[in-house]
């Protein structure tokens, strides 16, 4: 994996953001860039809201890149809180995502003059290959440490124009991606005054109805997990020739049942025409799956037997599980946010047998929940036994 990297207050995120990361994705051939909000940027640490405004803009970027599995949303720094230095930052990244080789940051011509300046900036250059974007100047500027230019236009356009146009009643919409513009105005943010216009009478795509329900249904935490989810489903499936925009709508719909009330959750659930086993009785957020993949059916009118099963046994597994149910559960028990082992994380990219992966997490999982003394699954039981005879690997 090829991986660049663009931090911001993104306060709102707007189309010059998604232009220069378009940019990166384009011209200099990385696989996807990971957009990193900061909870209180040291350049900009009088403006205003930014702590309070957390949780907007992680809305506002998660309907910005909805849909798009080049662009990945990293919360590190508003989880950090504080002040958010960006060697801690690419420290941070390295160590989850294991790209395969030396990430790039990218940083806007308006700041690259005082690069050195920044905070242990020298670090910064031995992790990081450096990227500027044209922000001001439409030709390159000499900098006395060593730099890739994205060839850009330049685009007008900051976050304080898109707040102040808002303030001020101007035109702004054009600004934003139209799944911003709809956060906007339906939270009134900025000091919008009026109602709520967006896509009025123009459907969204599928994928896209998916990803806005499920990021509507959960909370900011557990969306990402899900689009996290979703993109490295999204990546296995393209390594293991499985159609990688299924992956991607599994892994996004994968917990959209995790938080909905256990009642209805178990009402779903009996609809499936599966047994309810004695454990699920017992702890029925276990259903949440399957009540997903009920969802999935009854809401959005999708009859794909691989994504039911990827959403309905991402949790237990099942013997006899197909490819694509397999790496959503990898996916899901390995993605960036987890706290898991990168080894782990790099066998998604690495290992050539699916089952082997499978197999690995699987197991470790079991263990866990063993030295939890929690309860497991006769399914799960039996689908570990079946899988050590499949796999390659010897744990």
């Amino acid at each position: 994996m090829k991986l660049a990297i663009l931090g911001g207050s993104f306060n709102p995120v707007h189309l010059g953001h998604l232009f220069l990361a378009d940019a990166a994705l384009s011209c200099l051939n990385y696989d996807r860039v990971v957009l990193v909000p900061a909870y209180r940027s040291p350049f900009k640490l009088q403006a205003e809201g930014m702590e309070n405004s957390a949780g907007d803009r992680l809305e506002m970027l998660a309907a910005a890149v909805a849909g798009d599995p080049r662009l990945a949303i990293d919360d590190c720094e508003i989880r950090r809180g504080g002040i958010s230095y960006t060697v801690d930052t690419l420290r941070d990244i390295i160590t989850r995502y294991v790209p395969d080789e030396k990430p790039a940051l990218i940083i806007g011509d308006d700041l690259a003059s005082d690069f050195p300046k920044w905070h242990n900036s020298g670090e910064i250059l031995e992790m990081a290959d450096i990227i500027i974007g044209r922000r001001v100047n439409s030709c390159e500027c000499q900098y006395p440490f060593p730099c890739t230019f994205i060839d850009n236009e330049v685009i007008n356009i900051s976050s304080h124009m898109v707040r102040r146009k808002i303030t001020e009643k101007k035109n702004w919409r054009s600004l934003v991606p139209s799944a911003v513009r709809a956060v906007i105005e339906g939270k009134k943010l900025y000091g919008f005054r009026g109602g709520a216009e967006i896509n009025k009478g123009c459907p969204l795509p599928l994928v896209l109805r998916v990803e806005e329900a499920a990021r509507e249904a959960l909370n900011t935490e557990r969306f990402l997990h899900s689009r996290n989810t979703a993109l490295l489903a999204f990546d296995m499936c393209r390594r293991f020739g499985i159609e990688a925009e299924t992956g991607y709508l599994a892994g996004i719909a994968h917990d959209l049942g995790k938080q909905i009330d256990n009642k209805l959750m178990l009402k779903l659930a009996e609809t499936d025409g599966m047994e309810i086993s004695a454990l699920e009785k017992k702890h029925p957020n276990l259903l949440h799956g399957r009540a997903g993949a009920v969802l999935l059916k009854e809401r959005f009118n999708i009859h794909n037997d691989d994504v039911f099963e990827a959403v309905a046994f991402h949790t237990s597994g099942r013997e006899n599980m197909g490819d694509l149910a397999k790496v959503i559960y990898i996916a899901d028990k390995t993605e960036v946010s987890r706290n898991i082992d990168p080894a782990f994380r790099k066998m998604c990219y690495e290992e050539k047998e699916l089952d082997s992966i499978f197999y690995a997490i699987l197991n470790k999982t079991v263990n866990k929940l063993k030295s939890k003394n929690l309860d497991l699954s006769d399914e799960t039981i039996r689908l570990l036994e079946k899988m050590k005879g499949k796999s390659s690997l010897t744990i």
